[in-house]
């Protein structure tokens, strides 16, 4: 079984928009997929074929009011609106709908990745945990501590998956995948700082301790996951597509040429997946990738 992570990372993971656009131009096909925040969004799109969709969300929805700023939280003490992204925009009624029976009937594996904010534990949802018109696990996988108040799912409450399980490639390889992709946002040499987070985590710490603490520790979590995928890279079990360069993009930034730039540099990567899985291009299917097995 051949498994895709997608990390996430708010605008910066319009590169792993670039890199799944590239995927379903040449008809890759991973058998798992598995996404954790703007990751799992970019996963749906990939799952139900809507090439660019997620390009048009970074590049364009992103730009509006509705979609996140001061005046959203001000209102709600919500930044960024998960609602107007994953409901209104993306409904069977809304301006640019996810294709739900197209994803649901994929035949894929999903998972979706967000942090019990009350364990501080991670919580893998599944494509049983969405219906048509109900994305709230892309809204509760994306739900960024200071930034959002968490997301209700049921009786659970939910913050962000990137800091109870950032890269989950335990859990892919524990789920059954033989081979894994890892799409990172930040370079792969990139050690992340734990200050910014340990600071969120003292403002979170008297509401959701298990979640503080979560959050406190991202930053190793992400280091030592980082260095497992270097493992089981040098192993040949795991592909890492990560940017060279980020230049000045973070989580929220919204800078087009620099977006567009991030989401080119996802394309042009994407094209060590064929040689890591070992796909030759069919000559009387030019536009299609064939498995060697």
């Amino acid at each position: 079984m051949i498994g895709i992570i997608d990390v996430g990372g708010g605008q910066r993971d319009i590169y792993g928009a670039g890199v799944l656009d590239y995927c379903m131009k040449f008809g890759i096909r991973f058998d798992y997929c598995i996404g954790v925040s703007a990751g799992s969004a970019n996963l749906g799109s990939y799952l139900a074929g809507q090439s660019q969709r997620n390009f048009r969300f970074y590049t364009d929805y992103s730009f509006r009011k509705e979609y996140m700023g001061l005046g959203q939280f001000l209102s709600t003490r919500n930044y960024i609106n998960l609602d107007y992204i994953y409901s209104t925009l993306a409904n069977h009624d809304g301006e640019d709908p996810l294709d739900f029976p197209a994803m649901k009937n994929s035949g894929r594996i999903f998972r979706i990745v967000a942090t019990d904010a009350r364990t501080g534990k991670p919580h893998y949802f599944s494509m049983d945990d969405i219906q048509q018109d109900n994305y709230d696990v892309f809204k509760a996988s994306s739900c960024v501590p200071g930034f959002n108040k968490p997301y209700p799912i049921g009786d659970g409450i939910y913050f962000d998956g990137g800091f109870s399980d950032p890269i989950p490639v335990e859990k892919a390889f524990a789920d059954g995948c033989d081979k894994v992709v890892v799409i990172l946002t930040r370079p792969v040499d990139q050690v992340r700082d734990p200050k910014k987070d340990q600071f969120m985590a003292r403002r979170l710490a008297s509401q959701y301790p298990e979640a503080a603490k979560a959050l406190a520790n991202r930053a190793q979590t992400y280091n030592s996951q980082v260095e497992l995928c270097k493992k089981y890279a040098a192993e040949g079990r795991l592909l890492i597509v990560a940017p060279d360069d980020i230049g000045k993009m973070k989580t929220l930034t919204r800078d087009l040429e620099a977006l567009k730039h991030l989401y080119h540099k996802g394309q042009d990567d994407a094209t060590a997946i064929i040689g890591f899985l070992g796909i030759k291009l069919s000559s009387h299917t030019p536009a299609m990738m064939q498995y060697p097995y």
